[in-house]
C-alpha cells in the first residue's frame, strides 16, 4: 500500500525585514518622485512564501503626503511632494509588511520597519538684508526698507556712516549653511564719492561732496560660494550743510488759555490774551532764515 502525504503549508511566520530599522538624509531641493530608499533595502522576505503587501505612514504630524511607496507589492519609497526644511527637519515613517492583503478575511502576519528621515537644508535662497519683515505668514520671503544716511557738504567724513535703520548688513537665510557674504557698489555712486567694505558692509567717503545732489546707491551682496545668490537694497544719502548749533525755543515756558466745550482744532490763545493764538517758535542759528 502507497501512501501519499501532502504537507500543508500552515502560516506561522512573520514577515522579515533584513534592516528593520534605517536612517536617511534627505535634501530640502531633492527633486519631485527622486528615490529615497531602494527596494532592495526594504524588501521583506517570509517563510511561508507567501505574497508581501506594503502600508507607508507618517508618524509626525504634518509631514503626510511628502513620502509614498510605489505600490502595494512595492516598497520603494519616493519623494511625493517638494520639501521645505522651514516647515519640519526630520520625520519618522513607518513601513509595514502584511502576508494578507487589508480587508482580508484570513488572519495576516505583520511585520514594521521604521525610517527616520532627516532634512538638510539646501542653498535655494538670496541673501536678506537686514532688519527685514516677512510678508505675511510665508517665512522665505524677507522684505528689507532702504538705509539712509547724510553727510555734509564740502567735508570728508572720516569714519564709517551712520545709516538707518542700522548699518549695512546681509545675511545667508539658509542659515544651516550661513555661506559668507561679499558686498559691493553697483550703482549710483557718482564720481565713485563712496566705498562699500567687501567684508563688513561699511559706507565710507572717498572724496568730500560739493553738490547738495543726493545720493541713491545700489549696495549688492553676493554670496562668496556662488555669484548667481544675491540681493541689492538701496542706500539714499542726503546731502546736508553742517549744523553747528542746536535749535532752541525762544521761550522755556509758554501758558494758554483754552476754553471748556471747544469742538476739535479750536485754538488755543495766549494766557491773558483771548484774541492771540499761542504760537510755540523754534530756531536754529545754521538757518537763520528758516
Amino acid at each position: 500500500l502507497e501512501i501519499f502525504v501532502t504537507i500543508l503549508n500552515e502560516n506561522d511566520n512573520d514577515p522579515q525585514f533584513q534592516q528593520p530599522t534605517l536612517t536617511r538624509f534627505v535634501r530640502e531641493d531633492t527633486e519631485v518622485n527622486a528615490t529615497i530608499v531602494a527596494r532592495d533595502d526594504l524588501s521583506a522576505t517570509d517563510a511561508d512564501l507567501d505574497i508581501i503587501y506594503y502600508e507607508l505612514t507618517a508618524t509626525v504630524q504634518g509631514t503626510d503626503g511628502y513620502f509614498a511607496i510605489k505600490g502595494v507589492n512595492n516598497p520603494e519609497i519616493y519623494l511625493q511632494k517638494a520639501l521645505d526644511y522651514d516647515k519640519f527637519q526630520s520625520t519618522r515613517l513607518l513601513l509595514y509588511a502584511r502576508d494578507r492583503p487589508v480587508g482580508s478575511p484570513d488572519p495576516s502576519r505583520t511585520a514594521t520597519a521604521t525610517i527616520s528621515i532627516m532634512i538638510t537644508q539646501a542653498d535655494t535662497r538670496a541673501p536678506w538684508f537686514l532688519p527685514c519683515a516677512f510678508l505675511h505668514s510665508d517665512t522665505s520671503v524677507c522684505i528689507s526698507s532702504p538705509y539712509y544716511g547724510t553727510v555734509n557738504i564740502s567735508e570728508m567724513a572720516v569714519e564709517p556712516l551712520i545709516l538707518s535703520p542700522g548699518p549695512i548688513y546681509a545675511i545667508d537665510p539658509d542659515y544651516t549653511i550661513n555661506e559668507k557674504i561679499v558686498y559691493s557698489i553697483v550703482g549710483g555712486n557718482t564720481d565713485e564719492v563712496f566705498s562699500v567694505d567687501a567684508d563688513t558692509g561699511n559706507l565710507t567717503m572717498n572724496k568730500i561732496v560739493t553738490s547738495p545732489d543726493s545720493f541713491l546707491l545700489q549696495v549688492m551682496a553676493t554670496q562668496a560660494n556662488n555669484a548667481r545668490k544675491y540681493s541689492v537694497a538701496s542706500v539714499e544719502i542726503k546731502v546736508i550743510n553742517k549744523s553747528l548749533y542746536p535749535p532752541h525755543f525762544e521761550k522755556g515756558l509758554y501758558n494758554g488759555t483754552v476754553g471748556a466745550g471747544l469742538p476739535p482744532r479750536s485754538f488755543v490763545f495766549q494766557a491773558g490774551d483771548a484774541s492771540t493764538p499761542l504760537t510755540i517758535m523754534a530756531a536754529d542759528e545754521d538757518f537763520p532764515d528758516v
